[in-house]
C-alpha cells in the first residue's frame, strides 16, 4: 500500500512554499497565533522527504473555532483526526495529492517541543540525518500497509533520538 507520497531528495523549494502557505495561513488564527513553524522532513535541508509540508501553529486557545475550520476549508484543507488532546490535525491535498499536513497545537503541549527538537537536530547532525533517511527509504520500500505502518516504523528511531539529545 503506498503513502500518501513518494519519497523524494531535498528540495530547495520547500522553505519557500512553506513560507507561502504561512503567509495564506496566518490570518485566520489572528491574535491567537503564539508562532508558526516548518517542521518535519521538508524543513531540515539535506534531507530526503515526501514532499508535503509540515507546518506547526501554536495557539492561545483551546478549542478550535468553527470559523477557522471554514477558513481552511477554503484553503483546501480537511480535518483529520486528533493526534492527541490539544493537537488538532488538518490535512490538504491537491488532486489528489498530498500537499500539506497543518498540526495546530496548545501552548506548552508536549508534541511542540519534540517537533521542534527533532527538526533542530537533524539540522545540525549529518550522521543522525544520513541514518533517518536511509530509514525512511528503507520503509517505504518494505511497506505494505500503508502510512500507518510507516510512521509507528519510524517513532522508534524518533522517540530514542529524542530521549538520546534529551
Amino acid at each position: 500500500m503506498a503513502l500518501t507520497s513518494t519519497i523524494q531528495l531535498y528540495n530547495p523549494a520547500w522553505p519557500g512554499k512553506y513560507a507561502d502557505e504561512a503567509l495564506r495561513l496566518s490570518p485566520i488564527f489572528g491574535r491567537a497565533l503564539v508562532g508558526l513553524h516548518h517542521v518535519g522532513s521538508t524543513a531540515v535541508p539535506d534531507l530526503a522527504a515526501k514532499p508535503e509540508i509540515d507546518l506547526l501553529a501554536v495557539v492561545d486557545i483551546t478549542v478550535v473555532p468553527e470559523s477557522w475550520t471554514r477558513g481552511f476549508g477554503d484553503l483546501g484543507y480537511g480535518r483529520g483526526g486528533d493526534l492527541s488532546p490539544g493537537h488538532r490535525f488538518f490535512k490538504r491535498d491537491v488532486e489528489g495529492v498530498r500537499t500539506h499536513k497543518l498540526h495546530v497545537c496548545d501552548p506548552g503541549h508536549t508534541s511542540i517541543d519534540g517537533m521542534l527538537r527533532f527538526r533542530n537536530h537533524l539540522r545540525g547532525d549529518p550522521a543522525d540525518r544520513a541514518a533517518y533517511q536511509a530509514l525512511k527509504l528503507r520503509l517505504e520500500r518494505e511497506n505494505t500497509g500503508g502510512i500507518g505502518q510507516y510512521l509507528a516504523a519510524k517513532a522508534p528511531f524518533i522517540d530514542g533520538l529524542l530521549a538520546r539529545i534529551g
